[in-house]
């Protein structure tokens, strides 16, 4: 069957105005100055709201522990 009342170029381009994409806005750490999503935690330094929420040292060292465990097991 053939679409008997096509869309005109204007209901079409309407419909898809609300598909534009936009920008992710970046806001500075007032702790370390590095740039981060806004009303998310800074990954540099693992501050929010001017407070230390997350350790990320730790969090790094923990990582290459699971990495180093499974170079080594898979060497076995």
């Amino acid at each position: 069957m053939v679409n008997r009342m096509r869309a005109t170029r204007s209901h079409r381009n309407n419909r898809r105005s609300h598909h534009a994409l936009t920008v992710v806005r970046l806001s500075k750490c007032s702790n370390c100055n590095a740039l981060h999503q806004s009303h998310r935690i800074c990954m540099n330094c693992g501050s929010y709201n001017g407070r230390k929420v997350l350790d990320i040292a730790a969090k790094v060292t923990k990582k290459v522990q699971r990495a180093q465990k499974a170079t080594a097991a898979k060497a076995k």
